[in-house]
């Protein structure tokens, strides 16, 4: 028996004027997804507890069983983990995003631009987090470089923290309303004077790309402990994503973790290069395999409404039809989830708290599904399950 969790991040949206008042799911050329839906259990689940903020650690949490009002410390933490690094005992995680900011104003008027660098390389990133490091770290204050614009510094015993606001939550906004408090404000000043003539900068501003100018410190957290998913289902699982995140959760609970080359986080990313990492973990021995698709999430926050109807198709089409075609020749039984972790509307640009669809499919059942998956359908189903935690035990026990 194998099981197949596909995520597409944040695809869930809201009806959209400028393409009829349709979603990028309605939209979305999917045919293998359309067809797996007509044959599934499909409904609606919200993943993130009312009072948590709708972050990709709290949803994916609860996708994966681990209830968020329990389990959740932040998703530095995990980021952590899934960088190799140790955290001393009294070490706080800090996210550390290299964002653009305005220039031409004084410092708390300056706006956030993109929270993500206009998706800065790794390669690039990883000489201004140095740049930061080798200015604003201390013994007990360390920087580290991750993937793209997500970085991390661990501070041992750091001063009372905050609940940070987000970068990605306030693209356009003046920062001074949103700035942390001291020393936190300073080193994000600090660090606008570090990397605003940085050659890497220079170089972006000279191919016309936004600059990397400033730090962003956020969600903070200790370090993490999960139960083992193979002791709470059973299973040896396997997660494969592009982001820190979510091989963390993977990691910390015990699952493999498998990189693919050429996975990005955005909408570009190497779709046949997840499909066949997902595949090989099952030849491997996996009896679950949880591919993450940072993309449609990315292109919520950027208000690309095109490439996030393109990329939902492509992981219908480049994920979801090689992995499940794979499935069905093997002869065994096999169940298919799929389902956002949190909508990241288009016009809101950033995580909202509303249900988003699922759905399961059986190899060995016959339900009436909907014959095109999106958020009006699943609704239309009538079922709801307000916590997402408790999703697996549908998914994995067919309880329903």
């Amino acid at each position: 028996m194998k099981y197949f969790v596909l995520i597409p991040d944040g695809a869930a949206d809201y009806p959209i004027e400028e393409i009829g008042g349709k979603t990028p799911f309605e939209l979305a050329d999917k045919p293998t997804l359309d067809a797996f839906a007509a044959k599934s259990f499909v409904g609606t689940v919200s993943n993130v507890p009312q009072g948590m903020v709708p972050e990709s650690d709290t949803a994916n949490l609860a996708i994966l069983s681990y209830d968020p009002l329990v389990y959740s410390k932040g998703r530095s933490p995990l980021e952590a983990v899934s960088m190799g690094l140790t955290m001393r005992d009294d070490d706080i995680a800090f996210r550390c995003n290299v964002i653009t900011l305005s220039e031409g104003e004084e410092f708390e008027k300056r706006k956030i631009l993109d929270h993500s660098a206009d998706e800065i390389t790794t390669a690039e990133a990883a000489e201004l987090i140095k740049a930061v490091g080798e200015k604003l770290g201390t013994e007990q204050r360390r920087c580290y470089p991750g993937g793209s614009y997500r970085h991390c510094m661990l501070w041992e015993n750091p001063p009372a923290y905050p609940d940070f606001a987000r970068p990605h939550d306030n693209i356009g906004n003046e920062i001074g309303g949103v700035l942390p408090p001291e020393p936190y404000r300073s080193l994000i000043r600090e660090s606008c004077e570090i990397l605003k003539d940085h050659p890497v900068n220079k170089a972006r501003i000279a191919r016309g790309l936004k600059p990397a100018n400033s730090i962003w410190l956020w969600s903070p957290g200790g370090k993490p402990m999960l139960p083992a998913f193979s002791e709470k289902w059973g299973l040896k699982g396997t997660v494969v994503s592009a982001v820190d995140l979510i091989k963390g959760i993977g990691l910390c609970a015990g699952m493999e973790s498998i990189d693919v080359e050429g996975a990005t986080g955005n909408w570009k990313t190497n779709y046949a290069g997840k499909a066949e990492a997902a595949i090989n973990a099952f030849k491997n021995g996996s009896d679950l395999v949880y591919v993450h698709v940072e993309a449609p999430d990315e292109c919520g926050h950027r208000a690309e409404l095109e490439n996030k109807i393109t990329c939902i198709g492509d992981i219908s089409e480049k994920i979801m039809k090689p992995v499940t075609g794979y499935l069905e020749g093997t002869g065994e039984k096999y169940a298919v989830m799929l389902l956002p972790d949190h909508p990241t509307p288009i016009c809101r640009r950033t995580h909202t708290m509303d249900p988003v669809p699922f759905m399961i499919y059986r190899s060995w059942e016959k339900n009436e599904g909907v014959g095109h998956f999106c958020e009006k359908t699943a609704a239309e189903k009538g079922f709801y399950l307000p916590d997402g935690s408790k999703l697996m035990s549908y998914f994995i026990r067919g309880e329903e």
